[in-house]
């Protein structure tokens, strides 16, 4: 009899099951200065009371990554420790930002499975929310893993694959409570471009790279509390560490404060592919496209639909060959709404 815990396969996974996942986290002052110095965030709402309080907000939230990484973290002893890889997010909502003093926890509801014709592995479909101290939402989207089979003979589950939404509707966003930008600070924000600056198609390149270092990123991943064995453990992937996706997540997104300064919260999650894996020593740059605008009914908010690449060789505006499938150079391929000034 053992009282450590492996953590779940593939055939530990039943259509329906709710899994409440350990550990509450109080997050503070601690995270806000821990994330800058991962990664270059400058967004201005995240960084600065004072700026937050002119926007409307009683004082600056965390970085709305903050939030995804300790909801996300928490889900990992349960969902993917035992995964070969994360594969895709959908239908992700920001719901309240995150204040420094909340405390955030999380639970998964399992809404899809379909065991791989390698009889191995399987792909399990979830959708984890994560609540405050109050029990209110902050966040919550839907994300599928690929996850290895305990025992290869074990029968395979009736195949379900959930139905989901390719993206979120403008009027699926929650705005945050007293967000207005009819006073906005440009020159303290860093840019000049407001919502009406932006046209549908634009690409942008953020020019700026950062090459990841193994010690941050293993730093990055302990922060969140993210156990998965690939991200830690050489044995696991002889090959290398993989970098956590979120990690590369947050890289680009602060990279794209070059071009994006006054995309100040990030308010949907459309869908989401780590399209191949990052090791340390890469160079993470990337590039934005504007997919869609929209307005709100917040006092001076926009909303811009923008889909965000992260690479490792620099190019901008591919990412796929003549065969469909995503070229080597591409680590992240994101699609998200942010909200900015009109």
């Amino acid at each position: 009899m053992t009282k450590t815990d492996p953590g779940r396969f593939f055939e530990d996974y039943a259509l329906g099951q709710v899994i409440d996942h350990a550990v509450p986290r109080t997050v503070g002052a601690g995270e806000r200065a821990l994330y800058h110095a991962l990664y270059p965030a400058r967004h201005a709402l995240a960084s600065s009371d004072e700026f937050a309080r002119a926007c409307g907000l009683p004082e600056s939230p965390l970085d709305d990554m903050v939030a995804f990484h300790v909801v996300f973290g928490k889900t990992v002893p349960d969902v993917s420790l035992n995964a070969v890889a994360n594969l895709g997010y959908a239908e992700g909502r920001w719901r309240r930002p995150v204040y420094a003093g909340d405390t955030l926890r999380s639970s998964s509801e399992v809404i899809g499975l379909k065991q791989n014709s390698n009889g191995k592995t399987g792909v399990v479909w979830v959708r984890t929310t994560g609540t405050n101290q109050n029990g209110a939402a902050v966040l919550d989207y839907v994300r599928w893993v690929m996850v290895r089979k305990r025992d290869p003979q074990a029968p395979a589950p009736d195949t379900t694959v959930p139905d989901l939404k390719t993206a979120l509707a403008p009027e699926d966003l929650v705005i945050p409570e007293g967000l207005d930008f009819t006073g906005y600070d440009f020159t303290l924000a860093g840019e000049p471009h407001r919502w009406a600056d932006y046209e549908i198609g634009e690409v942008i390149d953020h020019v700026d790279g950062v090459t990841v270092e193994e010690a941050e990123h293993m730093m990055a991943t302990r922060l969140w509390q993210n156990t998965a064995k690939v991200h830690f453990d050489l044995t696991a992937r002889p090959e290398g560490r993989l970098i956590y996706g979120g990690h590369v997540i947050s890289m680009a997104r602060a990279l794209s404060f070059n071009g994006l300064a006054n995309a100040q919260m990030v308010a949907g999650l459309n869908g989401g592919a780590h399209a191949n894996p990052c090791f340390a020593g890469d160079t993470i740059k990337a590039w934005s496209e504007v997919l869609d605008k929209a307005e709100t009914p917040a006092p001076g908010v926009g909303a811009l639909r923008l889909r965000l690449v992260a690479t490792k060789d620099g190019q901008v505006g591919r990412t796929r060959g003549e065969d469909g499938k995503y070229l080597p150079g591409v680590l992240l391929d994101l699609d998200y709404w942010a909200l900015v000034p009109m």
